[in-house]
């Protein structure tokens, strides 16, 4: 019978999670859910789970944040015992690895590199550094090593900082809104005369310079549009209970009151 005492210790630490995650996934004593999962299965929970970090530091819900990381662990914890069970690398490998390459590309702080440099600079060496890495997995496109799988957004951002610093770039952000009103005009034109699929089209050409302007601005269009998604869900919950004062529903409405009660929602924020 196995020993549990590790499993059961409240203290036990990372060593106690890696011996769970193998004990879910024992074939013959483990759960059948977590058996049966892949890293297909558990890829989209990993990015989910990154959100959730996310939508917490947001919040400053410092105690959630705690149990969302402890969750993104288990992510780790997860698709590294998969991988120990084929035989392709374990989680100590998994940490081996990301330590070499924080030393690796902090010579300033590990090395015999200076530390007298600013921030820019550093972000300058660690690209240099990056790009480097990159060569070595033979990735030599400017545009080679940026996940296909990232949200859209992010790999907007990502793809359009590669190209930026081989010189392919707008040089203001006057620029990129200039861009925006030419492909707003496009998308109105696509909506009226042609198919749903170039209507598409012309909407990601929207986002994406959307996503740019958000670059030059110094913006982190993620967070932004995450911000939005509160703001809306506040005043909305707003508007549901300023009409439950009037004894109705929002499908008892009708939009001029909504959107009335809206701008009410709005000027009791900013008091």
């Amino acid at each position: 019978m196995a020993d549990d005492t590790l499993i059961h210790d409240p203290k036990g630490g990372l060593p106690r999670l890696l011996t769970i995650m193998r004990r879910l996934r024992d074939p013959e004593s483990g759960c059948p859910w977590d058996i049966e999962q892949d890293f297909g299965t558990i890829a989209p929970y990993t990015i989910e789970e990154a959100y959730e970090v996310a939508d917490a530091i947001e919040r400053e819900a410092w105690g959630e944040l705690k149990d969302e990381l402890g969750d993104l662990l288990l992510q780790t914890v997860f698709h590294a015992q998969m991988a120990d069970e084929k035989g392709l690398f374990d989680f100590n490998a998994v940490a081996d690895g990301i330590s070499d390459k924080m030393v690796a590309r902090h010579p300033h702080v590990f090395g015999d590199e200076s530390r007298d440099k600013s921030a820019e600079q550093q972000t300058r060496d660690w690209e240099t550094v990056k790009a480097a890495e990159r060569a070595a997995k033979a990735q030599t496109g400017v545009l080679d090593g940026v996940a296909v799988g990232l949200p859209a957004l992010l790999r907007a951002v990502k793809l359009q900082k590669r190209a930026a610093r081989v010189g392919f770039d707008w040089p203001d952000a006057s620029h990129v809104l200039d861009k925006i009103t030419e492909e707003a005009a496009e998308l109105r034109e696509a909506a009226e005369t042609l198919p749903h699929d170039k209507v598409e089209e012309e909407f990601g050409d929207l986002l994406f310079v959307m996503a740019n302007l958000a670059r030059h601005m110094g913006v982190e269009p993620e967070a932004a549009l995450r911000r939005a998604n509160g703001k809306f869900t506040r005043r909305f919950e707003r508007i549901e209970a300023l009409l439950a004062e009037r004894g109705k529903r929002p499908e008892d409405s009708d939009l001029e009151e909504m959107d009335a009660l809206w701008d009410q929602a709005k000027m009791e924020e900013r008091r």
